[in-house]
């Protein structure tokens, strides 16, 4: 049974978990899964929002560039493999889904479905995005981050709902 519980309810949760294995990604028609450990949950423009980071180099990232909405899944701790997998493997050349033994779920408030099994999962909307800009960063950011200079575009999701599921 999915229930819809409050948007920061989890908050602390995600970002350990963003902090530490990551978390999945769902984007694209069909979808494909990436893992992310860059994100933040906020208030903009009286919006709740997620902000994901994601490299044009990435297969996601045309993925994203063509949808209007995405899910991010949370995963048990027993996702070690599959976080790590997801995070190294392009779903260009693997249909990672499959291969990891996703089942995924028709989305409740979006089209981009989301991964059963999830803890909890949001649900967003694209409202803006834009790419980082390096005239603006800090050097040592650049440096320590971008040697290859591939800088994430920001995609602004405001989150439409936050999903646990429970066993009852």
């Amino acid at each position: 049974m999915v229930k819809k519980i409050g948007t920061f309810d989890k908050f602390r949760e995600t970002l350990d978990k963003l902090n530490g294995d990551g978390v999945l990604l769902v984007a694209g028609n069909p979808p494909n899964v990436m893992t992310i450990g860059w994100g933040t949950l906020g208030i903009i423009w009286n919006k709740e929002i997620l902000t994901l980071y994601v490299r044009p180099t990435r297969y996601t990232f045309g993925l994203l560039e063509n949808s209007k909405d995405f899910s991010v899944c949370v995963m048990p701790d027993t996702f070690t493999k599959e976080l790590a997998f997801c995070g190294s493997i392009s779903g260009a050349d693997t249909d990672k889904i499959r291969k990891c033994g996703f089942k995924l779920e028709k989305g409740i408030t979006i089209s981009t479905p989301y991964i059963s099994g999830s803890l909890y999962h949001y649900e967003c909307r694209i409202v803006h995005k834009h790419r980082l800009d390096p005239q603006t960063l800090e050097p040592s950011v650049i440096t320590k981050f971008y040697p290859k200079k591939d800088f994430h575009m920001a995609y602004y999701g405001e989150i439409i709902g936050v999903f646990e599921e429970r066993n009852e």
